[in-house]
């Protein structure tokens, strides 16, 4: 997943040079042109970084320890990161950028959840397990002209399996390098907070590894594990967690999912796609409760019916006990979500738990700074991502960002709070706009959204008076052609929007590369950009970015016939 925030910066860099020159130092990934642009816009605190401070780290950040201080510094480091997720790697990246002294402390494994045990695994499992269910096509491939024997098509488990692992550790070695190739130094140990500005950090059972700290601001992101309800127990074999799915150590005939979020609906595309039959236990009264209505009975349509898959509702697996592979199955006791009483038991091989997940903070000594997590464990902090204390106040340079602090549970949401805190420590507020960062559940097709949904939209609408101004524009994927010729076609985009103002309030779609296709709305309501600036934008052909193009046209605008003047080096006069 990529960063909005980065994205919208490096498009305002490029076509606004008046505001990138607010935004002072902008993240790494741009492109020779806009990284031209940016140099020339930077504050006076990027213009000049600490490059001797990076040096002198770069040796401490092979070995582990803490590097001692260069300079007549206060502290130890400009700025300590607890955690080496996703968000951690982005802050670390942007404050090296913008000349901050940068130390990172991890107890386990450097690009954390996401890397390790998510986002980044699980679509080497959905890529491989997507071809093997396209091979198996036999329909799909003769109408493409391929003559192939689909009862043919076989797999390797283990391979698979091993593609996950080996594209896990290459992207986790991209991320350690990263950082010392910049001189941050990475600090072997689990943190705790033992002062304003101090942290001890160090792993059970290990004298050689550990020390102490000190930085003139610390963020948390120590990010968050799976969430296993009470009468779950999980054995890691044949009841787990998606930390223990993505090994794939072995495939079950027949799996249980509990929970039909985009974990489950993920990983319901891989196990359906390698043989496995399925069965949703959803609490809520509809799977896929988060998605907007319209998409999700969509999904149903292309994601569940037509596979071997199939659901109970309103229920919650009150007891699940573990089996034995081939001699003892998984049993799961169901309860009504309203009534409480027990109303069905499931037998299975195996069973998924993918009911969310638990931010990870404990063991930080949050008590020390006065600070306690609600009643989830969630790190209080307001929109500028400092922490509050007890009593509602900020807790002076500490902040909180990614899974840790609930706010929006995405690895690239965690990227993006991190370097909206890199800009507030060096003098230039920033806030992330949640309702402008994207998501996606890269099923086959993809489901991805912005904003909105239309229930969401409608009731915003009608509490605050225009009702009226809402609109929803719709297209489909059977116009597109690069979906017609690759055979993907199944799928829709839906917009909310306001009529007077153009303003957009959400997107949903699902299709082809939708996840990819989704940015194009993100980044403009990052950006602040209506319709009416979009309804301009040239999209190639023939691509399935043209979907966007057909949505935006699809909006009907108010007052669309107003004339602005002619553009320069134009004769004639331009439709608003």
């Amino acid at each position: 997943m990529q960063v909005a925030l980065g994205s919208a910066s490096q498009q305002l860099a490029a076509s606004r040079p008046a505001q990138a020159a607010r935004l002072g130092c902008l993240p790494r990934i741009a492109g020779q042109r806009i990284a031209a642009a940016r140099q020339a816009s930077r504050s006076a605190a990027c213009a000049a970084p600490r490059r001797a401070a990076r040096v002198a780290a770069a040796a401490a950040a092979k070995n582990g320890s803490a590097a001692a201080p260069t300079g007549s510094g206060e502290y130890d480091y400009d700025l300590l990161i607890i955690g080496c997720g996703v968000g951690g790697h982005g802050a670390a990246l942007h404050a090296v950028e913008c000349g901050l002294k940068v130390a990172i402390v991890e107890g386990h494994d450097i690009g954390g959840t996401c890397v390790n045990r998510g986002c980044v695994p699980s679509k080497a499992l959905l890529a491989a397990s997507n071809e093997v269910r396209k091979l198996r096509n036999e329909h799909h491939q003769k109408t493409l002209g391929i003559q192939l024997d689909a009862a043919s098509v076989s797999f390797d488990r283990q391979a698979i399996a091993d593609h996950a692992i080996n594209l896990a550790n290459t992207v986790q070695g991209n991320l350690q390098r990263s950082l010392e190739s910049l001189g941050v130094t990475i600090l072997k140990g689990q943190a705790k907070l033992t002062g304003a500005h101090t942290i001890s950090y160090g792993l059970p059972g290990r004298v050689d590894v550990g020390g102490t700290a000190t930085a003139r601001d610390i963020i948390i992101a120590t990010g968050s594990v799976p969430f296993v309800p009470g009468g779950i127990e999980v054995d890691g074999k044949t009841v787990f967690t998606s930390d223990h799915a993505l090994k794939m150590e072995w495939l079950p005939n027949w799996i249980a999912i509990i929970g039909s979020g985009y974990i489950g609906l993920e990983f319901s595309d891989v196990y359906t796609a390698l043989g496995s039959e399925v069965t949703f236990v959803e609490a809520m009264p509809n799977i896929m409760p988060g998605f907007d209505k319209e998409i999700a009975k969509l999904a149903q349509r292309l994601l569940i019916q037509g596979r071997p898959i199939d659901y109970h509702t309103n229920v919650i697996a009150s007891k699940v006990t573990p089996g034995v592979p081939g001699v003892k199955p998984v049993r799961i006791e169901l309860t009504d979500f309203t009534t409480k009483e027990v109303v069905d038991e499931l037998e299975v091989d195996a069973c998924l738990v993918a009911t969310g997940r638990a931010p990870y903070t404990n063991g930080l000594n949050l008590g020390s700074m006065g600070v306690s997590t609600d009643r989830r464990g969630f790190v209080p902090v307001n929109d500028k991502m400092e922490v509050l204390d007890s009593s509602g106040k900020v807790v002076p340079h500490l902040y909180c960002i990614g899974d840790a602090n609930g706010k929006y549970m995405l690895a690239h949401a965690a990227s993006a709070q991190g370097i909206s805190v890199v800009e507030c420590i060096s003098g230039r507020e920033r806030k992330v706009n949640h309702l402008a960062v994207p998501a996606a559940c890269f099923t086959h097709p993809e489901v991805s959204f912005v904003g909105l949904t239309e229930d969401a939209a409608r009731e915003k609408a009608e509490k605050e008076g225009w009702a009226a101004k809402l609109g929803v524009a719709k297209t489909y994927y059977k116009a597109n052609s690069k979906s017609l010729a690759e055979l993907e076609s199944d799928g829709m985009a839906k917009l909310m929007y306001r009529k007077d103002t153009g303003e957009i309030l959400g997107v949903h779609m699902i299709g082809l590369h939708s996840a990819d296709n989704i940015h194009e709305f993100s980044n403009a309501m990052n950006m602040g950009l209506t319709l009416r600036d979009l309804k301009f934008n040239v999209h190639a052909h023939p691509t399935v970015a043209e979907v966007n193009e057909e949505l935006i046209r699809h909006a009907q605008l108010e007052n669309t016939a107003a004339v602005k003047p002619a553009a320069a080096g134009s004769k004639q006069p331009v439709a608003a």
